[in-house]
């Protein structure tokens, strides 16, 4: 199977690097082709602008989506963009490797959904008509291919909790989970999550390292996180949650799926 993995650390020699190296080695190992985009290695560039798209005038207005959208369309994306498209269409499943920095991830790797999810590739596709708001949450471009995140957090485990003081570890991953990788179609596995990560002693190392190996194993054979699809009939004509669904759950976590939860009808 061919993975893809989004790296986004400025220290080669920090967890991230170690996890990153890791995936690459236990996966060729398990027959899997890799494939890395080190976006400090390759001085990736975060700001999306008018530079984007050969054929932006200087001083012409700029509309990004519409200029994404027909740049995208046209073949005239610059080619970094159009190289990083190559490889998610290419990849079977991708895993993004990166630490928690003020709740998100960085800035780097932001600026690559930025660019790369162009309309008309990621979003904007689809038909729009009656109670259909396009392929988006769940189906789109990269439907069938699957997406983990791998982060490093440098707080407690219990600072991340239901109740704890920096909230709920779902909540705060649900922007890039449900809105950066299910909207354009992926399948998302719950995340691989290391903490406390700058007081990292050696010896808790080798730990870390199965379970992320044992997560690795099952990027293609676990269970995602069972998002609601958009056009499953969870959601009316207003994309809002039908009554009865969601029951017993609050914030984010009614637009997944309880085991229990009857399917919805019509």
């Amino acid at each position: 199977m061919n993975v893809l993995i989004v790296y986004a650390h400025p220290e080669p020699q920090s967890l991230n690097g170690a996890l990153k190296d890791l995936a690459v080695s236990h996966l060729t190992a398990r027959g899997h082709a890799v494939r890395v985009s080190d976006l400090y290695a390759m001085d990736w560039k975060a700001t999306a602008d008018g530079g984007d798209f050969l054929h932006h005038q200087a001083g012409e207005k700029l509309t990004y989506r519409l200029a994404s959208k027909g740049a995208f369309a046209d073949g005239s994306q610059s080619a970094d963009i159009a190289a990083e498209q190559e490889k998610l269409l290419w990849a079977q499943a991708v895993l993004f490797q990166f630490p928690l920095w003020w709740f998100s991830m960085p800035a780097i790797m932001k600026g690559w959904v930025d660019r790369v999810f162009a309309a008309g590739f990621a979003y904007g596709v689809g038909v729009h008509e009656g109670e259909r708001w396009g392929d988006r949450y769940g189906e789109g471009t990269l439907a069938g291919r699957r997406a983990m995140l791998s982060v490093t957090i440098g707080g407690r485990a219990p600072h991340y909790s239901e109740r704890g003081v920096n909230g709920a570890l779902d909540d705060l991953l649900f922007p890039i989970q449900h809105g950066v990788l299910f909207y354009p179609g992926m399948e998302v596995l719950p995340p691989f999550t290391a903490y406390q990560v700058d007081r990292l002693k050696a010896e808790e190392w080798p730990p870390i390292a199965e379970a992320f190996k044992a997560r690795l194993d099952g990027l293609f054979t676990d269970a995602p996180i069972a998002f609601r699809r958009q056009n499953g009939g969870h959601y009316d004509g207003q994309q809002v949650l039908k009554p009865g669904l969601g029951q017993g759950a609050s914030g984010t976590r009614i637009h997944v799926h309880a085991p229990d939860e009857q399917a919805p009808r019509g």
